[in-house]
């Protein structure tokens, strides 16, 4: 759920910078409700602060690279970099956490 909720997070802030239209505020607005939605229904399962570092990394490196691939941003070399180890963080997290853990048996 957690995945989903960063893919989804990657849609509404990429709709921040490019909606201009009614139909496109509607869809980043929805994005954000369901997002949101799968972040908070994560927590109810996973650690608060795993899911939260996921969350956001997903989204930081999502949003990054759709705005190279979608918006044509410059690579810039030293961002990929940061990403990658981003990224590693997130599933050296992942790999740690133990996805049966219940935060209230904690």
């Amino acid at each position: 759920m957690v995945f989903s909720a960063g893919i989804v997070e990657v849609a509404w802030v990429s709709g921040l910078k490019h909606a201009s239209t009614f139909l496109e505020w509607s869809g980043t607005i929805l994005a954000i409700v369901i997002s949101f939605y799968l972040l908070i229904y994560t927590t109810k399962y996973l650690p608060i602060g795993t899911v939260y570092a996921v969350f956001t990394g997903l989204g930081t490196a999502g949003t990054v690279i759709a705005e190279i691939i979608l918006f044509n941003e410059p690579i810039n070399l030293v961002k990929i970099l940061l990403i990658l180890v981003l990224l590693i963080g997130v599933i050296g997290l992942k790999m740690v956490t133990d996805e049966g853990t219940n935060q209230e048996e904690a």
